[in-house]
């Protein structure tokens, strides 16, 4: 990031990050230059929205928003100012998740703590949380299974104000998590958190019950990418087939759902036809597949009684 000329790439001053920086320098790169650079060196590695990760990157060791970098574009940078930077780029230039680096990811429209407690709150989740959010009548009582970070029943907690609202996991560091969020925004009176499994976390019954479970299959680890595998193991994997968990939940939740109540599961890629099935055989009515943005078959609505 400092540079003997403009066109120095980072990846050679991050792979000289224990030399001397004297040794380097002729002159301090701009923001610009450090942006361009570093997008270089992410897309060189395969990082997806290389410029963009560039961008989040600096303004968060920059200590600014990502907007205020174009303001500064030819703004010089001290070494103290790169010395953050380029940590941050060496272990992004790695996999490990973008979110995990900036300590937040932003879902529906509020920012949530993010730490390798919990599974990253992907964009596929966030759009089944929208689309309970436009067509789901207020609902008196919801339950978030498999709660993670909080973000499912910390969003819907916020649109629904009157909603009793309990979210369960069986991991007490995700649980963790998942309270700090709450006192963050502010709901820590309105989402009760407790650590319990399928077979024990149900209180009461809901008019609203939505998960994010598990639904990947364990022989599939060898394939998922090195960003994902940053993500807690308890968080990814649903057994030998992806789906158990889910299964399991189908069939639970029939016991705990108030008349014409509603399940909705984000499921694995494939898993659609057989859960499909599963709904039907066990009495549920007015089920849906839909599809996320890519085209998958990713969200189950279904009612039930």
């Amino acid at each position: 990031m400092i540079a003997a000329s403009a066109s120095n790439s980072i990846g050679g001053v991050v792979e000289s990050c224990g030399k001397s920086p004297a040794s380097k320098i002729e002159r301090m790169m701009t923001v610009l230059e450090v942006v361009q650079s570093t997008t270089a060196y992410l897309k060189k590695r395969g990082i997806e929205s290389p410029r963009l990760n560039a961008e989040h990157l600096l303004a968060h060791a920059l200590n600014c928003k990502r907007i205020e970098l174009y303001l500064e574009f030819e703004r010089s940078l001290t070494e103290n100012e790169l010395v953050p930077m380029r940590e941050l780029v060496r272990r992004r230039g790695k996999g490990e998740p973008l979110q995990h680096l900036l300590g937040t990811v932003e879902f529906a429209g509020q920012v949530f703590l993010c730490d390798s407690r919990a599974m990253v709150a992907r964009p596929e989740t966030e759009e089944l949380v929208e689309r309970l959010m436009k067509t789901t009548p207020s609902p008196s009582s919801i339950l978030d299974v498999g709660t993670g970070s909080g973000v499912i029943a910390l969003t819907l907690a916020k649109q629904f104000p009157d909603a009793r609202v309990h979210a369960i996991d069986i991991s007490e560091d995700a649980l963790g998590l998942a309270r700090e969020n709450a006192n963050r925004l502010n709901l820590q009176a309105r989402v009760h958190f407790k650590k319990a499994d399928l077979r024990q976390g149900f209180e009461s019954s809901y008019d609203l019950m939505v998960a994010n479970l598990p639904y990947i299959a364990t022989g599939e680890r060898s394939v998922l990418s090195v960003e994902v595998q940053h993500d807690p193991a308890v968080a990814l994997f649903g057994g030998e087939r992806g789906d158990e968990l889910v299964r399991e939940l189908i069939i639970v939740a029939c016991s705990h759902l108030k008349p014409n109540g509603l399940l909705a599961l984000e499921i694995g890629k494939g898993q659609a036809e057989d859960l499909i099935a599963l709904l039907t055989e066990k009495n549920y009515h007015d089920v849906t597949g839909i599809r996320d943005y890519s085209g998958v078959t990713r969200f189950l609505f279904g009612r039930y009684g």
